[in-house]
């Protein structure tokens, strides 16, 4: 088990140490759905500079928890939330002092339809629409933010008949892109592109409208000896993947 006394600065000089040393590695990496795109982004430019590789798999937080505590064989995890990585630390399966906020997310209302929602997001109140898509908040932290944003503005009772909830971030994407649900709550990420929604219609709803959505990565137990998992939880600090984090609507730590 990798020692709990190192700190950051530790495991930075060991990741230095170590690529000077090794031949390029592969890190099998669990990524929150909503970061799909960036992630592959940042993957194929860490690539591209360190010699290293990045296996990755995308699904719902909550899953991905579940499957590390089964033993999955994950190295890296980028969660949509902070309580699933503290969860790991606690349960001693992640390395404590690698812990790390990489983006703050935000949540969008988005129709494939460009003419369904409106600036505010007054559909929710006054449109004509049979389904409302959404993550399942069990699993999904974007979901658990929409549920928010719904309680505090009185919409939960009277919305809960028509939702209709995904596994995570993609497969509720899906369902609104498809048609098979008129609206729904989404990862700007997933529709963004310089800065603005390039499909459909959305509102970007306030950052004070629901909970914060502190996404944070940590490394893994079973990748403590893997050059290319230390190497990528440093990468992610880069000016390369937090540019790209940026170009796709997130906010920085």
């Amino acid at each position: 088990m990798f020692r709990k006394a190192f700190t950051l600065t530790g495991l930075i000089a060991t990741l230095v140490l170590r690529t000077t040393i090794s031949h390029a590695e592969t890190t099998i990496v669990a990524v929150a759905a909503n970061f799909t795109k960036p992630m592959i982004e940042i993957a194929s430019a860490f690539e591209k500079e360190t010699g290293h590789s990045a296996k990755l798999s995308f699904g719902s937080s909550g899953k991905f928890i579940t499957q590390i505590e089964n033993g999955a064989p994950f190295e890296v995890f980028l969660s949509a939330d902070e309580a699933g990585p503290r969860r790991l630390i606690q349960e001693e399966l992640a390395v404590k002092e690698s812990f790390y906020g990489y983006a703050q997310g935000k949540l969008v209302l988005w129709s494939a339809n460009p003419s369904l929602v409106d600036p505010h997001g007054q559909v929710l109140k006054t449109g004509q629409f049979q389904h409302l898509a959404l993550a399942d908040p069990k699993l999904a932290p974007y979901g658990a933010a929409a549920v928010d944003f719904l309680t505090r503005h009185q919409l939960l009772a009277k919305l809960q008949p028509l939702m209709v909830f995904g596994e995570n971030i993609t497969q509720t994407h899906q369902f609104i892109s498809s048609s098979n649900a008129e609206l729904g709550f989404i990862a700007l990420s997933q529709v963004i592109d310089n800065g603005k929604i390039v499909q459909g219609s959305g509102w970007i709803i306030p950052n004070d409208q629901y909970q914060p959505i502190k996404q944070t990565a940590v490394l893994l137990n079973l990748g403590s000896d893997n050059p290319a998992a230390l190497a990528l939880m440093t990468y992610l600090r880069s000016n390369t993947a937090q540019a790209i984090i940026n170009h796709y609507g997130y906010q920085l730590p």
